[in-house]
């Protein structure tokens, strides 16, 4: 697996590079955020651990960027940033996970694991197209129709659409979809959770109605 590290501290950068290493993962490293683009046109990484304080691009912004273009590759935020508003944005532009600075080496790297785990899980490439009213899931191919009309989802996005689709009627808590969709040895929020599962109610379309909030308990998926 190859992980891009976009950060413009050199020590910084340096200490995660050598850890992902000695985990086994491929890495490569951009100091300037306008470095990062060109690479990604020659080069994919499997995933792209990102820092929001950037010379050339900022890092919300280059966020944006890389989802509106590659909305598969998953992205690891990582802010010095206290402020909560500063992580739902990321969010919501589509960032899979966050981390603050400064974070335990090990939680990064357990956290980068989680993230490029799902771009590999065996379950999804024996699975089917899933059909719900007028929504289509292809895990192998990793594509979603909505009404015919293609959707582009994140890693995080997809993957509870998954879920939610494969279990109509079934009521999930947030700490049982933190379970089923960061992995218990990652540290998420309740907030994580809110903010993902509104950003895929939006971009359901007609269908969006169908993803319930049920007040005390989490959220479901109406059956067509």
């Amino acid at each position: 697996m190859k992980i891009l590290i976009v950060d413009d501290e050199e020590d910084i950068a340096g200490l995660i590079q050598f850890h992902l290493e000695e985990e086994g993962f491929q890495t490569e490293v951009c100091h300037n955020g306008m470095e990062v683009l060109p690479r990604l046109e020659k080069n994919l990484p499997d995933g792209i651990i990102l820092d929001l304080m950037l010379p050339g691009i900022g890092g919300m912004d280059l966020c944006r960027r890389i989802k509106e273009k590659y909305p598969h590759i998953p992205i690891l935020m990582v802010t010095a940033k206290t402020g909560e508003t500063d992580v739902v944005l990321g969010l919501e532009l589509g960032a899979d996970d966050y981390i603050r600075k400064p974070f335990n080496i090990r939680e990064l790297v357990a956290r980068v694991r989680t993230v490029t785990r799902r771009t590999t899980d065996p379950n999804q490439e024996v699975q089917g197209t899933i059909s719900t009213g007028k929504i289509q899931i292809n895990p192998t191919a990793h594509k979603v129709f909505v009404e015919g009309t293609e959707i582009d989802l994140t890693l995080i996005e997809f993957k509870l659409l998954q879920l939610f689709a494969g279990n109509p009627g079934v009521a999930f808590s947030r700490d049982k979809l933190l379970d089923r969709i960061w992995g218990k040895d990652v540290f998420v929020t309740d907030r994580t959770v809110d903010v993902n599962i509104k950003r895929l109610r939006d971009k359901l379309l007609s269908e969006k109605e169908r993803l319930e909030t049920i007040r005390g308990v989490g959220y479901r998926f109406r059956d067509a």
